[in-house]
């Protein structure tokens, strides 16, 4: 493990346009490595965000071209890239014909997957007169918590509406998880009540880093995202941000300061079991 890592994220307008997603996508990324970032994450649903009710056309294996593509630019850059997520294709199983994991990559600065995440909490909701979304119609969950071993450290990965759970987030940080990533596409209603604050609980309760990727605008019909990507340090502090549109933000974690942190406030070691 590393003393620290220059970690970017990045926030993104996707579509149902592959092609240009990718290339915004591959742009962002070029930018985040040229500012100094070792550690890139892409936001959730970075290459195809579809309107409600609209078909996954594109869903990839978990080697399929866009993950290709983007292990060559990790490779080219040097970096560790997170693939906030993408529709991976599931093979058989009876009931999932027309159903996909939303599923997160991590590659190595070789352009090696590191890990992948498959999205336990699918966003489900119907909020008479704000957002009417049924993630479950097109996704089936993934059913294993991952603390992938980056080389900076143990990185726990999630996504999105997983954040309305502490207890994954504390499971991640028992199993060693140092830095915990929530690449998203949060819907815009709930965004502006819910994004940040969740986001600064999840880093306060496990002491940790909170590296969140994110969607922003309008995607489609009936789907805008709320934006807001940001960097939390583990005393809640928001160190980066990208305020609005599509751009990155960067900040050095320091994984000497987080160990210092958990020693002068112990909390992790604290836990009690009650009935």
């Amino acid at each position: 493990m590393t003393e620290r890592v220059m970690a970017a994220v990045v926030q993104m307008t996707s579509t149902a346009d592959v092609e240009r997603n990718l290339a915004s996508a591959e742009s962002l990324v070029r930018h985040a490595s040229s500012l100094g970032a070792r550690f890139v994450s892409l936001p959730e649903n970075f290459a195809f965000l579809r309107s409600e009710g609209e078909p996954v056309v594109e869903a990839q294996a978990i080697d399929g071209a866009w993950v290709r593509r983007m292990s060559g630019l990790a490779r080219e850059l040097g970096i560790t890239l997170l693939l906030g997520s993408l529709p991976e294709k599931i093979a058989g199983g009876l009931g999932d014909a027309d159903r996909v994991h939303n599923t997160s990559v991590l590659l190595g600065p070789d352009g090696a997957t590191i890990a992948a995440y498959r999205k336990i909490h699918l966003f489900d909701i119907d909020l008479p007169g704000m957002e009417h979304l049924k993630e479950s119609r097109a996704v089936r969950p993934g059913e294993d918590a991952v603390v992938a071993r980056a080389p900076f450290g143990p990185l726990g990965l999630t996504i999105c509406y997983d954040v309305r759970f502490p207890e994954l987030y504390r499971a991640l940080t028992r199993a060693g998880a140092r830095v915990l990533a929530v690449p998203s596409a949060f819907t815009e209603r709930t965004g502006k009540d819910h994004w940040e604050v969740l986001l600064r609980a999840r880093a306060i309760e496990n002491l940790a880093y909170v590296v969140a990727a994110a969607q922003v605008g309008h995607h489609g019909r009936g789907r805008s995202s709320h934006g807001h990507a940001m960097i939390v340090d583990p005393w809640g502090a928001i160190m980066a941000q990208v305020p609005d549109g599509e751009g990155v933000a960067v900040a050095e974690l320091d994984f000497a300061r987080q160990d210092r942190l958990r020693r002068e406030l112990p909390a992790l070691d604290h836990t009690r079991k009650f009935k």
